[in-house]
């Protein structure tokens, strides 16, 4: 498939008069969308880039690439430290309630997607549920130009990256395997960088490129002419290894790579098994990184080694999984780490960039960088030498009893500040929504193991994960407000289970299936939505072929399986089909074949659906960085139907991060069964305004300024929710009423 780019002018009638339609349409459909007040039915009761100078987006940017205003810019978490605040004060306290829809943008696609908005030079830039790439006019959402990849993609594609020296101005957009250099001002791909205007991610990793999988989801950073990126890779064995590469801006050739999992000859090989660096996977930067520019360090968070969930083919501490990692950005040598979770068999991978924040301590400032993790935790360290702020005890936890597997003794917890999710499960804390909900409740909590953190699965029952595996913290990030030293954390707050099961011998259809699948679709094909869509009944669905496609290249959430023969793709799309489990010619064997597999991610939530807990399941937390003690904790979020009987602020699951601004306010979306785009006092977490959009907003909001007027900007392109709602891709920009 070629990739091809669309301009359309400004001067074009048509697509104005569309615009006006648009708009128009979401005054006229306000009851709809449940946008509610006056105006253009918004009710009430950004954060721009902050840096300035070449350090704003870690690049040679000419001024006119900066802007003189340092709120009229906004890159991937704001700018390179990720700490998405706003210097713009226009939209505040005292006016929040009366902000309108300045403008939409409808990409007419379904998928649902999580990207935040980039705006450069009065330019906001996304992407489309299938992961095209677009620019319209950051101030009336006028369409520029599209570009389309031809990958047809789906899943998490979460922003991109810019870089710009005097009239050279790029747009760097992944889709599938590759990150392409685009025309800022066309979106016409850039022959001279890498292959005709892209790079293949899947190369530079030491292993045959044609049975790698490596997607760029979250992006890079941008220091000098140096693109820095990570990648998400497949969970299973053999996986790819999640090294962290980097790349010449203007060329795309290689410049240096920090191997996560170590060969032989380098620091950290000694904690992995003999071998285990020739097969394992993961130990990847797939949430995204933080840039220090005047030091010229990239910190660089990891996730866990493959396989998830059993580690007897990778006995060890497994560095650098579950690290964050302090690099040097021109030359990728390690300056410091420290490694959050030892042999990780949880899936507790760090879930979010980590923010670059300054703090005071003992009347000193100090250039700290703070990370949020699943489990609920924030450490904060000295930005330049790795020393811990707050002290760090390493406890002991319970052995496995699962034969082959060794896990760690101890892991790490900070003493300060407290965890911002519970941490263990108990019968007091199940659901009392209604008698029967809790009655069911008791009985399946009776049949769980639950000990609280860094308790080993076992075989045959399942283990409860609180908070789940989604976090505690995901991958939106945090938001700090360098006015105050308060961290904003949005969080989710209701218990998971996992267990394991004998690996059977992959013979069929059904025993690849239960190897390679079932990890995320459970044994029973159930799923998790609406994170992990059911398989049940997808033969109608979707074809035969259109399954082998997606188990080949991957989708959604899911990477692709390039290594499986094709009869053993053939045999699993007729097993999801037809239930037959189609007899192979010869087993699926692989040389690193798991002894015990997971049986699939499971949420605990009672018969209706709901969290089989006490509330809050969802909340929006105000951290003091300076004393590690809470300003304050609101429930995030809440279920309309439950809210209509009386039962409000529950809190929801919530993806997405927040937007702190110097006007006072935290702006968020992430709830996803409300729909709601929340403003918040930053000072009190007292709820000022909100609106309900065509969709939930899942990715973090983005505020600029163009031509004196303030905007914020979020992308709704929603999961499914409880009942399968449809998903869709709309931006919507708003602002005070033009004067």
């Amino acid at each position: 498939m070629t990739p091809r780019a669309s301009r359309v002018a400004r001067s074009s009638s048509r697509f104005a008069a569309a615009c006006l339609a648009l708009t128009a349409g979401y005054a006229a459909a306000a009851s709809e969308f449940g946008i509610r007040g006056s105006g253009f039915g918004i009710r009430g009761s950004g954060s721009g880039g902050r840096g300035s100078g070449a350090d704003f987006a870690g690049t040679t940017q000419t001024s006119d690439a900066r802007g003189a205003n340092p709120g009229s810019q906004w890159l991937y978490g704001g700018g390179p430290e990720q700490i998405r605040y706003s210097p713009l004060r226009k939209i505040d306290r005292g006016n929040v309630k009366t902000l309108q829809i300045a403008w939409t943008y409808d990409t007419r696609e379904s998928g649902g997607m999580q990207t935040q908005p980039m705006v450069v030079d009065g330019v906001l830039y996304g992407y489309t549920p299938t992961h095209k790439t677009f620019a319209v006019r950051a101030d009336t959402g006028e369409h520029l130009w599209t570009f389309d990849p031809g990958t047809k993609g789906q899943g998490p594609n979460r922003g991109l990256m810019y870089w710009a020296a005097g009239s050279d101005k790029r747009v760097y957009a992944a889709a599938g395997q590759f990150l392409y250099a685009l025309n800022a001002a066309t979106g016409e791909p850039i022959p001279s960088f890498g292959d005709e205007g892209h790079i293949d991610l899947r190369r530079d990793l030491d292993r045959d490129p044609e049975s790698q999988n490596v997607r760029l989801t979250t992006p890079g950073v941008v220091f000098r002419d140096t693109l820095i990126v990570g990648g998400r890779v497949n969970e299973g064995l053999p996986g790819s290894p999640g090294h962290v590469r980097a790349y010449d801006a203007r060329t795309g050739h290689l410049k240096w790579i920090f191997r996560t999992i170590p060969p032989p000859g380098e620091a950290g090989h000694e904690t992995w098994s003999k071998d285990s660096w020739t097969y394992n996977g993961g130990a990847n930067s797939w949430p995204g990184m933080a840039l220090d520019a005047a030091r010229g360090v990239v910190f660089v968070p990891t996730g866990s080694a493959s396989d998830d969930f059993y580690g007897g083919d990778r006995l060890g501490d497994n560095l650098y999984a579950n690290c964050l990692i302090a690099l040097n950005a021109e030359t990728g040598k390690r300056i410091w780490h420290f490694q959050f979770v030892r042999h990780d068999i949880w899936d507790r991978d760090l879930p979010s960039p980590p923010s670059l924040v300054t703090v005071k301590r003992d009347g000193k400032t100090i250039d700290a960088v703070a990370q949020t993790t699943k489990h609920a935790f924030v450490f904060l360290f000295d930005r330049v030498t790795g020393k811990p702020l707050f002290p760090i005890e390493y406890r002991k936890y319970p052995a496995s009893d699962v034969p082959g597997e060794v896990a760690a003794e101890t892991q790490p917890l900070p003493t300060a500040p407290p965890p911002f999710s519970r941490q263990r499960l108990t019968k007091e804390m199940l659901t009392t929504r209604t008698p029967e909900a809790h009655k069911w409740a008791l009985e399946q909590f009776a049949t769980f193991r639950s000990e609280g953190q860094f308790l080993p699965f076992t075989v045959g029952k399942q283990t409860i994960i609180f908070p789940g595996y989604d976090g505690g913290a995901e991958w939106g990030g945090s938001a700090f407000d360098p006015e105050s030293g308060l961290l904003y954390v949005n969080a989710n707050d209701l218990p998971w289970t996992g267990g394991l099961a004998p690996a059977e011998a992959p013979k069929s259809g059904r025993a690849v299936y239960l190897r390679d699948c079932a990890t995320c679709h459970r044994d029973d094909r159930q799923g998790t939505p609406p994170q992990i869509p059911s398989l049940v009944g997808i033969g109608d669905r979707r074809s035969r072929a259109d399954i082998a496609s997606i188990i080949r290249k991957g989708g959604g959430r899911m990477a692709g399986f390039p290594t499986l023969a094709d009869e053993a793709v053939a045999a699993i799309a007729e097993f999801l089909v037809s239930g037959n489990e189609t007899t192979l010619s010869e087993p699926v064997y692989s040389p690193h074949q798991v002894r015990y597999r997971f049986t699939g991610y499971r949420k605990f939530l009672d018969p209706e659906g709901y969290p089989a807990v006490q509330p809050p399941w969802g909340t929006l937390n105000a951290l003091d960085l300076n004393t590690g003690k809470y300003a304050w904790q609101i429930p995030l979020g809440e279920y309309p139907e439950l809210a209509a009987k009386g039962i409000k602020n529950t809190g929801t699951e919530n993806y997405g991060g927040p937007a702190v601004t110097a006007g006072g306010l935290v702006f968020i979306g992430a709830t996803n069964f409300d729909k709601k785009f929340r403003a918040f006092d930053k000072k009190t977490g007292e709820l000022l305004w909100e609106a309900t959009l065509p969709f939930s907003a899942n990715g973090t909001p983005a505020v600029y300024e163009v031509n004196g007027r303030q905007y914020v900007a979020v992308g709704a392109g929603g999961g499914k929710g409880r009942k399968g709602e449809a998903s869709g891709g709309v931006y919507v920009a708003f602002a005070l009423r033009a004067q």
